[in-house]
Order: C-alpha cells, then structure tokens, then sequence
C-alpha cells in the first residue's frame, strides 16, 4: 500500500514528465533523448524536494538505484553526443 508520501512523489514526477511532454511537442523538438534528460533532472529535483528531514522510509532507499540507472543513461547520451561532434581521427 502506498503512503500519502509516496503519492505525493509518484505524482509530482508524473507533472513533471508530462509538463515536458506536451512542453517539447508543442515546440515540434521532443526527441526521446531530451525527454529522458529533462525527466531525469525532474526526477532528481522531486527527490531532493520530497525528502524528509528525519527519517528516510525504506522506499526512498530504493530510490538510489534508479538514480544510478539513470545517471549511466545521461553519461551514455552524452558520450554518444560528444563522439558526434569530434573528428573522426581523433577518436
């Protein structure tokens, strides 16, 4: 069963992602890496945001893979991105 803290969180990651959604569509430049970016930097925030002060319930813990997971996503987009723009002969 899910706390009202959990809700909260789910929730707010959930208006996030879909505020960067219907924010990049509008624009015509959603790309699926921007979206993982910008949601990834969403996530981070609602977690920092949504922390607690005193104790730190199981569930949050947990949260720390994810960020893991997501921080090897950002590093590959970015590795990707920087062996676009260098020379050929140079890598």
């Amino acid at each position: 069963m899910q706390t009202r803290r959990q809700q909260r969180f789910l929730h707010a990651q959930a208006v996030w992602m879909c505020a960067v959604l219907l924010l990049f569509a509008a624009l015509g430049s959603l790309t699926l890496e921007l979206f993982f970016v910008l949601s990834f930097i969403g996530f981070l925030i609602v977690v920092e945001l949504t922390a607690p002060f005193n104790v730190a319930p199981r569930w949050r813990a947990r949260l720390k893979w994810l960020i893991a997971l997501g921080l090897l996503g950002f590093v590959s987009i970015i590795v990707r991105r920087l062996l676009e723009v260098l020379p050929p002969g140079l890598v």
